[in-house]
This record gives structure tokens, sequence and C-alpha cells, in this order.
């Protein structure tokens, strides 16, 4: 079941969101790795993923990365960045590229690929908050 906790009323009846936000349908909701996948693959524009002035590819890794540590029970804010995270100036490596791939289709796979993910997560410093980040 997704949720969207963001969507009160008063959004609902501005943006005539015809669903229950409790319950949202699949069509309804792009989760992080399936927008990850989607651009990477040249089906999706990246700057079509956004809000404001904050769009492109950062915007959909931003989101990728928040997702998985959600699953890895880690919740950070949408204005957290450090590691994959850093900011859209820091060019995304071959490596890094990688690794979010793998990312997006471990966040996708269920809850049998939990172990898998929460390895990836272990094993990748840059995932990782630092104990003495700040905001």
């Amino acid at each position: 079941m997704l949720v969207d906790a963001q969507l009160d009323a008063f959004q609902r009846e501005a943006m005539h969101i015809p669903f229950d936000p409790l319950d949202v349908p699949r069509a309804q909701f792009i989760t992080g790795g399936r927008a990850w996948q989607m651009c990477r693959s040249g089906q999706e524009d990246p700057d079509k993923f956004g809000i404001f002035e904050w769009h492109s590819l950062y915007f959909v890794r931003g989101d990728l990365i928040r997702d998985f540590l959600a699953l890895n029970k880690i919740e950070i804010l949408p204005w957290d960045n450090w590691g994959l995270m850093a900011g859209p100036e820091q060019p995304l490596t071959a490596e890094d590229a990688a690794i979010l791939d793998r990312m997006a289709t471990l966040t996708l796979a269920g809850d049998e690929a939990f172990n898998e993910m929460r390895a990836l997560y272990e094993n990748e410093s840059r995932l990782r908050m630092a104990p003495d980040w700040r905001p």
C-alpha cells in the first residue's frame, strides 16, 4: 500500500486529486527506484521530476537514496544531503551510477531483497550519515 502523508484535504481539493492519499493507486506514484530506472534508460526526461527549481537526475537520485534509506529504517529530511547526495554540482561517476542502478533494482525487488539491500547499505559508507553531520 502506498500512502502520501503530505496530501491534506485542502491540497486534494485544490489540485483535484481523485484518489485517497491513504491508498494511492500504483499508477499515481512513481517510486525513486522506478524514476531512476526510467531516466537512466531514456524512457523519461529527468527534468520532468522535481519541484519548483529543483529537478533533474540529481533530484531523482536524491529520491532514490531517500527511498533506499527508508527501506533500511533510516528516515531523513528532503533537504538532507551527504555522500552520494552531496549536491547537483557533484559529478556522477560510473561507479556511482552502478551503485545507484543496483539500489534502484533492490528497492523494487520486495522483501526478498532486504538482506542484499542491507548489506549494500552497511558496505557503502557514502550512504551512511557521518556522526558529525549537521544540516
